[in-house]
């Protein structure tokens, strides 16, 4: 290998030291009180559809009650957007009113 080709091989790290991939944007998904949906339901679905311990699961479920609406949990758009198409599902096939939403950070 010559002293040009060491050369080139080194501006190429640099440039790949130089390029920043973008992180994609982020997505907070919400769950909003309401009078119908059972606190062991909100739980259910923590549980199983955000994977919360039931620990997490209650005490989320608790500030959702209390506050009105709630984080489960922060993801890239399109794992949001399947999380409350998710619960909205579950929610409704369980007759609940249970809303589930997503915000941009």
């Amino acid at each position: 290998m010559g002293l040009r080709d060491a050369h080139d091989v080194e501006g190429d790290v640099g440039l790949a030291e130089q390029t920043r991939v973008k992180e994609p944007p982020r997505f907070r998904v919400i769950l909003h009180n309401d009078d119908v949906t059972t606190m062991e339901f909100v739980v259910q679905i923590l549980r199983t559809i955000f994977h919360k311990t039931l620990e997490d699961a209650t005490r989320i479920m608790m500030y959702v009650h209390t506050k009105g609406r709630g984080e489960c949990g922060v993801y890239p758009y399109e794992i949001a957007e399947y999380k409350v198409y998710a619960v909205r599902m579950q929610a409704q096939r369980a007759g609940f009113p249970l809303k589930c939403t997503m915000e941009k950070l």
